[in-house]
C-alpha cells in the first residue's frame, strides 16, 4: 500500500496535513478537556450542598436516638427532629442531583467540542488521503519496469491539460503511436507524478 508520494513536494505537503491533522486533534481533545473542567466546576455548589446535607441529616439522626429515649415525652421530641434529619436528606439529594445534572452536561459539552472540529477535519483529509492511497497502490501495481510506461503515457494524453502534453512534444499522440521513447517516459513521468509515483529507472 502506498501511503505517501515518493514526489519531494508532494509528499512534504502530505506529512505537513497529517501532522496537522494530529496537532489539529490534540488542540481539541485539550480543549475538550478545559471546557469538561470549567463546566463540572459549575456543580460544586450542588457537591457541597450535598455533603453539608449528609453531614446534618447525620449529625440529627445521631441526636434523635437518645432523645428518643426520654420517659413519656420521648417520642414527641424526636418527632421534629426525625422531619429536620428527613429534609436534610432531601437538600443533599437535591445537591447530589444538581451536580449529576451539571456532570452529564459537562460530558456532552466536551463532547460536542472535540468530536465536531475534528469530524470536520477528518471529513476534508480523510477523502483525499484514502483517493492518494487507492491511486498510488493501483499505479503500483502497473509500473515494474520502463516497458509499462506505455500506460501511462496513453493515460497523460487522455487526462493531463493541453498545455502540459504541449511542453513535451508538437504532437504526443504521433510520438506516442511511433514509440518514441523521450516522449512516452516523458508523458508517463507527467501523469504518475499526479499518483505520487516517479518512473522506473531506464533501462
Amino acid at each position: 500500500m502506498k501511503v505517501y508520494s515518493q514526489v519531494g513536494r508532494q509528499r512534504f505537503w502530505q506529512l505537513f496535513g497529517d501532522l496537522l491533522l494530529v496537532g489539529w486533534i490534540y488542540v481539541c481533545v485539550k480543549v475538550g478537556l478545559l471546557v469538561f473542567r470549567i463546566t463540572n466546576a459549575l456543580g460544586a455548589p450542588g457537591r457541597k450542598t450535598a455533603e453539608a446535607g449528609d453531614g446534618l441529616a447525620e449529625d440529627l439522626r445521631r441526636l434523635s436516638e437518645p432523645i428518643g429515649k426520654v420517659p413519656a415525652v420521648g417520642d414527641e421530641l424526636r418527632s421534629p427532629i426525625d422531619g429536620a434529619a428527613a429534609a436534610a436528606a432531601r437538600m443533599a439529594q437535591a445537591g447530589r442531583d444538581q451536580a449529576h445534572a451539571v456532570e452529564q452536561l459537562a460530558y456532552v459539552l466536551a463532547a460536542v467540542t472535540i468530536t465536531l472540529p475534528i469530524l470536520f477535519a477528518l471529513l476534508i483529509w480523510l477523502p483525499r488521503r484514502i483517493r492518494f492511497i487507492r491511486r498510488a497502490t493501483a499505479a503500483q501495481r502497473f509500473i515494474d519496469n520502463a516497458a509499462d510506461l506505455d500506460l501511462f503515457a496513453l493515460r497523460a494524453m487522455a487526462n493531463q491539460p493541453m498545455h502540459k502534453l504541449a511542453r513535451i512534444s508538437d504532437d504526443p499522440v504521433t510520438a506516442w503511436r511511433e514509440g518514441d521513447p523521450t516522449v512516452i517516459r516523458q508523458l508517463a513521468t507527467l501523469e504518475l507524478r499526479t499518483t505520487g509515483l516517479k518512473p522506473p529507472p531506464a533501462t
